[in-house]
């Protein structure tokens, strides 16, 4: 997906494929700009299906696009980062 694609580009793609119930392009919070992924909901679970496969591996706004089923991701499953620490402010553990 182009950085440059909103959710209404993705609710036109998809709408041809059925009924869009809601279309979002992720964004990253700290730059404001897109990652370059989204989520599509349709009304109709053989409509979305079409729609992964119509559109799966096509181009769309000049780039390939990978289209497939979202996971619910698992219990406990998280998405962790590390936190920044300052090169001047490392702290290390060591055993006596």
């Amino acid at each position: 997906m182009s950085s440059v694609t909103t959710g209404d580009d993705l609710a036109a793609l998809f709408g041809e494929h059925g009924t869009v119930t809601s279309a979002k392009v992720i964004m990253d919070k700290e730059t404001g700009n897109s990652k370059c992924f989204g989520f599509v909901e349709m009304e109709d679970e053989t409509e979305g299906m079409n729609a992964i496969n119509a559109l799966n591996d096509t181009e769309f706004q000049g780039r390939k696009i990978v289209v497939k089923k979202a996971r619910p991701r698992e219990e406990g499953e998280q998405h962790t980062r590390r936190p920044y620490v300052p090169h001047g402010e490392r702290r290390f553990a060591r055993e006596n």
